[in-house]
């Protein structure tokens, strides 16, 4: 079975029900299962037994959630020289109070660290989260999803 890892932080609900709209569409591909972390309750064997890795933070401060930036800090000196890291394919999705832009831009540099491959282009969903932003996360969960199953990535 091919597993996606979906990391988030929400304190509101919204990343929450962003997370929980891309873990719909890994679970609409057959032979995927969408796997669901709080990302302070995920670690290195999430990472190193998933196929993809979806994260979602909000922005806090124009930044990444702290407690998103705290799972890449226990994660990456164990998974330094691992090869099952190398390159697995990721997305983000962010739920923003201004523009995200920084939010996005401190979780692309840090994932360029492990480094993972980013498969589709974040999902920044400002302000109150919308059925339009929320059928957005379902297609890129089954983006992921299926690109994963198949091996395209």
């Amino acid at each position: 079975m091919v597993k996606i890892l979906i990391i988030y932080h929400s304190q509101s609900g919204n990343t929450l029900r962003m997370s929980n709209a891309v873990a719909e569409g890994v679970n609409d591909i057959d032979g995927v299962e969408a796997v669901v972390k709080s990302a302070d309750q995920a670690g290195v064997n999430d990472l190193l037994s998933c196929d993809g890795i979806a994260i979602g933070s909000p922005e806090y401060f124009g930044y990444m959630s702290g407690i998103v930036k705290d799972f890449f800090d226990r994660t990456y000196e164990p998974l330094q020289g691992k090869s099952e890291i190398f390159k697995k394919p990721y997305i983000v999705f962010i739920s923003a109070g201004n523009d995200g832009t920084g939010a996005l831009l401190s979780i692309e540099r840090i994932v360029s660290g492990y480094p993972l491959k980013q498969v589709h282009e974040p999902i920044v969903a400002k302000g109150k989260i919308t059925n339009d932003a929320l059928d957005a996360c379902k297609e890129m969960g089954k983006t992921i999803a299926a690109g994963c199953q198949l091996r395209i990535f």
